[in-house]
């Protein structure tokens, strides 16, 4: 009796690992965590202006002031769907252009949906703060992380999540976890600076700043990293 040997070719361990490596290698080309990190750090840095000059500080004799951030609000409100709009045409549009297929559905459903909680929120907090003082003691720090979650900052990181999962990105899975212990428990968003009509707004502008550049730069990053690559 003789046995014939399989060629390499018909091997199906070695057809898996096949198909494993092409699976990966087409993920691969699949990624513009790039061009999504640049448009969020961009539309971080147009908010900046916005929220500096629509925000209105009224200051008391006493040095105590009391400030509302429109300015932010009316930006952010059309600016979310167009930012997301706006990432999954550049995604479709690389993808189709590589003949390949994108997954980007429910990263800009994500996108819409922290269009509508971020607003929402927004105006509910306002609401309650305009009809019940500020207690004495101290806000629980629990208060000032959920604060954080669901502004535009906050609800960045949480679609970074999405496009983590999209993507199967660890890379991106392990920045974003990163970004959003920066927003959520170190970056200082309402302190830091002194009261004053033009500290307060410096207050408001320079963490944005820093999320804008930390963003921009992992965005030349990932970049880099994708030309490696290939």
């Amino acid at each position: 009796m003789t046995a014939n040997s399989l060629p390499a070719a018909g091997d199906p361990r070695r057809l898996l690992s096949d198909m494993r490596t092409l699976s990966q290698r087409v993920r691969a080309d699949q990624r513009m965590t790039w061009v999504a990190l640049l448009v969020l750090a961009a539309a971080t840095f147009a908010a900046i202006p916005f929220d500096w000059f629509g925000m209105d500080v009224t200051c008391l004799p006493d040095g105590g002031c009391q400030f509302a951030r429109d300015g932010m609000l009316y930006y952010w409100i059309p600016a979310m769907p167009l930012m997301y709009a706006a990432i999954a045409f550049l995604y479709l549009r690389a993808a189709r252009a590589r003949g390949l297929g994108g997954r980007v559905l429910p990263y800009a459903i994500t996108g819409a949906v922290t269009t509508l909680v971020f607003p929402a929120a927004w105006l509910a907090v306002t609401t309650y703060f305009s009809n019940h003082p500020y207690p004495d003691q101290p806000l629980p720090y629990w208060w000032f992380v959920l604060d954080r979650l669901v502004m535009p900052w906050g609800m960045i990181g949480v679609t970074l999540l999405v496009l983590a999962w999209l993507e199967r990105n660890v890379a991106l899975l392990a920045f974003t976890v990163g970004y959003l212990a920066l927003v959520l428990l170190v970056l200082p968003m309402n302190y830091g600076f002194s009261s004053g009509f033009f500290s307060i707004r410096a207050a408001m502008a320079v963490p944005q700043l820093i999320v804008g550049v930390v963003l921009l730069l992992a965005a030349f990053g990932f970049r880099a990293a994708g030309r490696r690559r290939r």
